[in-house]
């Protein structure tokens, strides 16, 4: 199911694991004029690289969905609250967003138009068929462009807030695997955790925030790999959390 803000991938199954990433797709609307370079888009500003075609392998395994935001950040960030300044951000990572100075009634129109039918129907499936496990599935950069020196060296951060159940078994599982793993890093989900907030802790549904380095999921290869390792990790910590 594909709509204006979000797709659904696979069929969501009660007692089953759903992947979430709010920020999966640089899609502008032709219609919204960011007032930006083109190639900004396929920049981490615009889109988390990687995690849309980590998702779709995700959703295509047995127990597995996966639901997706369907335009850019930079049109909507569906990983803040509905009053948060950043939830239509005027800058991001030292770029300028004029197109989305506007007035209070424009501000509304964004919000009306993706942000709420994103987490309506986010909450809707999460009601008609309620997982065991949401993976909430974002990527991070080597480095922030207004910071270059400071260098990430996790391969993956677990973030979360206060329901840390699911994170605290993932945290050693990906370490298994040889990972450098980074606890709360390189954000602390007690900070920036929206998305889970509203739809997991809120309902106590345990969950997974996770973060992997671009680099690694930027080409088919390292996404099939990656796939494949959060599907096992996935699997494992559902099954550890229903004994």
């Amino acid at each position: 199911m594909t709509e204006e803000a979000f797709r659904i991938l696979g069929t969501p199954v009660t007692c089953g694991i759903l992947v979430v990433s709010d920020h999966a797709s640089n899609r502008v609307p032709d219609d919204i004029d960011l007032g930006i370079d083109r190639a900004l888009l396929d920049q981490h500003v615009a889109i988390d690289i990687g995690v849309a075609k980590v998702a779709e392998r995700l959703a295509a395994m047995p127990q597995f969905a996966a639901f997706l935001g369907n335009v850019s950040r930079l049109v909507c960030d569906f990983n803040r609250e509905e009053e948060a300044p950043a939830v239509v951000p005027h800058a991001s990572d030292g770029h300028d967003i004029p197109g989305n100075l506007f007035d209070v009634a424009g501000r509304e129109e964004r919000l009306a138009r993706f942000h709420r039918p994103y987490h309506t129907a986010l909450a809707q499936l999460i009601r008609h068929a309620p997982p065991s496990l949401i993976v909430s599935l974002h990527s991070f950069t080597p480095q922030l462009t207004t910071r270059p020196e400071e260098m990430r060296p996790w391969q993956v951060g677990v973030l979360y807030n206060e329901d840390d159940r699911a994170s605290r078994l993932a945290i050693p599982l990906l370490e298994d695997d040889g990972l450098v793993v980074g606890d709360q890093q390189p954000y602390s989900g007690k900070l920036l955790n929206a998305t889970m907030n509203i739809h997991a802790e809120a309902n106590g549904v345990p969950y997974v925030g996770i973060e992997v380095r671009q680099d690694q999921i930027t080409d088919a290869t390292g996404q099939a790999l990656w796939a494949e390792r959060l599907g096992r990790i996935a699997s494992t910590v559902r099954l550890e959390l229903t004994q």
